[in-house]
């Protein structure tokens, strides 16, 4: 599998989330994930089993503990990309605050658009918009060891 077909089954599994609702440390298609929980998800369509269990953490958790827990997450299991250079089939992380740890997570899906679980809602996409843009902070593709796919 290239990483163009990588890319594109991340794209698409991502995608078959939307409409799944919003639930806080869930990561059930069709139940309920949050923005964790949907790259968990693809994760395990593209991989099987997830490489660690993340642990139990409460909507605040970043603000509380200010630690980069989801970006050295990310640091570990995928593969950084410069974020002007993310395609679709990425996964971003936002930074809610400036001087913030990282707490949200999508799939890029275009340009200009995005997957993700939208808090008190579902998984939806939605555009890249300035607003998100300017809390962009990393960037990561997924690994190409041990496709499943």
């Amino acid at each position: 599998m290239s990483t163009a077909q990588l890319r594109a089954a991340a794209l698409a599994e991502a995608l078959s989330w939307r409409g799944t609702p919003y639930q806080h440390q869930a990561s059930l298609k069709g139940a309920g994930c949050d923005c964790l929980g949907l790259v968990r998800g693809v994760w395990r369509a593209l991989y099987g089993a997830e490489p660690e269990t993340p642990p139990p953490y409460t909507p605040d958790w970043a603000e509380m503990r200010g630690e980069e827990t989801l970006l050295a997450a990310a640091e570990r299991w995928l593969v950084p990309v410069a974020v002007q250079d993310a395609q679709a089939g990425d996964v971003l992380l936002f930074r809610m605050a400036p001087q913030g740890p990282c707490k949200h997570a999508a799939i890029q899906s275009g340009p200009d658009r995005m997957v993700h679980a939208y808090w008190g809602r579902a998984v939806v996409e939605s555009r890249l918009v300035p607003w998100w843009r300017a809390r962009l902070a990393a960037a990561f593709a997924f690994p190409m060891t041990s496709v499943v796919f």
